[in-house]
């Protein structure tokens, strides 16, 4: 969350790519709030499934919404929805592990994604920001990358040299994205870029089953696969709430500039089952002990984890600064265990995880 409230400028509209998304959807939540105008640019603007959660937070926020048929892969898709826009939050990318092709169902949606979308940016006059969803992963691989580098902590300065198309392609995938970003931003003079590097979102969903790989961790973890333990696999956490704001305050501080790694704590897997034991332990199977690294590099391919990854990651500690989202957007952080609970709920209300 931030200090203040960020004073979203209502004059013009803004758009918001991937609205149907984990992430989006606390975005345009928090824009409607304001009483912005808020273009969504979607596969299918009819799909009520799909789009039902946001017409409802239209309807009881004093901010509007306007749908627009997209094509997130199709150069020109995103003219019709961007005209008139101010600001442009370009959240729209995949977020999951298991792929079979992971040049098609990765690195394509978020390098060709981006390209089309800020380059329809150029085409429209009235852009004047775009602020890009990144990711830590843009910055590092495994735990272990932010204890090799000056400092042992992961900065805004660095970029991600160890992921790979055959090596934890989704980080390899917001690598490329994010610098082809910076490629289109540079070359030109009337807009300016701002980016937010998330580190993994938790917290509740504004929509019901969310695709994001972070409710298929918190599902394990409560549904009984991670019963006999959780492998203290090092990550940053941050609420997808405190991301919204996040990204407001990239869209709308006037010195807003640059990357900004977006992180509340620095924790683990098993450091997330805890956080949720005190409330639900009762009626959940949620592991409370860690599972040894020998065990985890065993099976880990059982369980589509790289060997690689498990012993750069597991019982590694992960650092990242967050003092910049601090100093410059104005961010303070709640506590991981309110958004591990508040998930959990959300999870087993909308019937994601059975008692």
């Amino acid at each position: 969350m931030a200090d203040k409230p960020i004073e979203v400028a209502t004059y013009q509209p803004v758009l918001v790519t991937g609205a149907t998304g984990y992430v989006a959807g606390w975005i345009v939540r928090r824009l409607l709030e304001a009483g912005a105008t808020v273009h969504a640019p979607v596969r299918d603007p009819e799909n009520a499934a799909k789009v039902g959660h946001l017409a409802a937070i239209a309807e009881a926020s004093p901010g509007e919404i306007k749908f627009f048929k997209a094509d997130l892969l199709k150069e020109g898709s995103y003219a019709e929805a961007m005209e008139g826009c101010g600001v442009v939050f370009h959240t729209a990318s995949p977020f999951t592990i298991s792929v079979k092709d992971p040049q098609k169902e990765l690195i394509d949606p978020a390098v060709k994604g981006t390209r089309n979308v800020l380059e329809e940016a150029n085409r429209v006059e009235s852009v004047h920001r775009v602020v890009l969803t990144s990711s830590c992963a843009a910055i590092y691989t495994d735990a272990q990358d932010t204890l090799d580098v000056p400092g042992r902590c992961i900065t805004e300065d660095m970029w991600n040299t160890t992921a790979s198309l055959e090596y934890q392609p989704y980080s390899y995938s917001k690598t490329l994205a994010e610098k082809v970003a910076w490629e289109i931003a540079e070359a030109q003079e009337r807009w300016r870029l701002v980016v937010v590097n998330p580190s993994l979102v938790v917290g509740p969903a504004v929509q019901a089953k969310p695709t994001s790989q972070s409710f298929n961790i918190l599902r394990q973890l409560g549904d009984g696969t991670a019963r006999m333990g959780a492998p203290k696999l090092g990550f940053g956490v941050v609420d997808v709430r405190d991301l919204a704001e996040a990204h407001l305050a990239a869209g709308y501080l006037a010195d807003a500039e640059g990357r900004h790694i977006v992180s509340g704590h620095e924790t683990d897997l098993l450091e997330m089952a805890l956080a949720l034991r005190p409330k639900f332990a009762d009626q959940y199977p949620l592991p409370k002990k860690a599972l040894p690294k020998w065990l985890v590099w065993l099976v880990g391919p059982l369980l589509g984890m790289d060997r690689k990854f498990v012993s750069r990651t597991v019982n590694v500690p992960w650092r990242g600064d967050n003092s910049k989202s601090i100093r410059a957007l104005g961010m303070s952080y709640r506590p991981m265990q309110e958004s591990m609970e508040d998930m959990f709920t959300k999870m087993i209300e909308d019937g994601y995880i059975k008692k």
